[in-house]
């Protein structure tokens, strides 16, 4: 990712293998960027609309949908609505393919939505080339 400030990306996934997964295959995709993992939606939002990010810190949010303590449609929100944060890339990776809730996402802002394969390799291989996507996306400061 090339800006100025380096880009922190933020990950929201409450499945740790999955976690381990993710950034395992975009480390391989050569993205070197700090990854900030936060397995629940309450710890998330308190880091995204603490003060680091108001700072003007560069994000990418990596969301899921499926969460422990609220959907990630509620953070995508509520990230969307705020001032400092609505311009920052979300990508949501979920297991949902469900078409209502797609295109809910991206009627609420989101900018990519990628459906998590269920074959191991598969999901491995959607990844790195989520990786590699990112390598070359601008990013907005917040």
């Amino acid at each position: 990712m090339t800006t100025q400030q380096p880009v922190l990306i933020v990950m929201v996934e409450d499945d740790d293998g999955h976690a381990r997964l993710i950034e395992k295959n975009i480390r391989r995709a050569g993205v070197n960027n700090e990854i900030r993992h936060f397995p629940d939606g309450t710890s998330a939002l308190a880091f995204l609309f603490g003060p680091q990010v108001r700072a003007g810190m560069p994000i990418l949010v990596l969301l899921d949908l499926n969460l422990p303590d609220m959907t990630g449609t509620d953070i995508l929100a509520q990230l969307k609505a705020d001032e400092h944060t609505r311009r920052a890339p979300v990508i949501v990776l979920t297991t949902t393919d469900d078409k209502v809730e797609i295109q809910r996402c991206y009627d609420l802002g989101c900018n990519v939505y990628i459906t998590k394969p269920v074959d191991y390799d598969a999901f491995a291989t959607a990844i790195r080339q989520l990786g590699l996507f990112l390598t070359v996306m601008q990013v907005p400061s917040a």
